[in-house]
């Protein structure tokens, strides 16, 4: 079943369970993919891997808003970035502990031939493809500076 399929299931389920703030996440979703779908030059269906950067990108949006809102002691925006934060998540991969990310990029940098800051560049090029939504760019960012530094 196609992610937009599985939305529009979890959308008439939350309606029924009349469930407001899983609703307004799940149709934050739905609202992004079909924008993604009808952008200028894509394709008719979006790919897996076009869907999860969709789902993150919504993800890292309310975790900026989140942010702003908690320093501006907004707590009830706050609240209700987190609550759709929290819908949004299960639908991405998996996300990466610290310490798995560190392993595979100490492969990565030996795989590479890494021995300085001045690679991470190449370093950074093959990770941010191979772990797309499995981690955090800026987390891979942090991790490779840590071992190359």
């Amino acid at each position: 079943m196609s992610l937009i399929n599985q939305i529009d299931q979890d959308i008439k389920q939350a309606m029924l369970a009349k469930q407001a703030d899983r609703l307004r996440g799940l149709r934050a979703i739905k609202s992004a993919l079909l924008l993604a779908r009808t952008e200028k030059g894509a394709a008719e269906d979006l790919t897996p891997e076009a869907e999860i950067k969709v789902l993150q990108k919504l993800v890292k949006q309310r975790k900026e808003s989140a942010e702003i809102y908690k320093t501006q002691n907004r707590e009830d925006l706050y609240q209700i970035e987190i609550d759709e934060m929290k819908v949004i998540e299960p639908y991405l991969p998996t996300q990466m502990t610290r310490f798995e990310i560190e392993g595979y990029l100490q492969e990565v940098i030996s795989r590479v031939g890494a021995t300085s800051v001045s690679d991470m560049g190449k370093v950074m090029g093959i990770a941010n493809k191979e772990l797309a939504g499995q981690a955090d760019g800026r987390t891979i960012s942090e991790v490779v500076k840590q071992l190359l530094g």
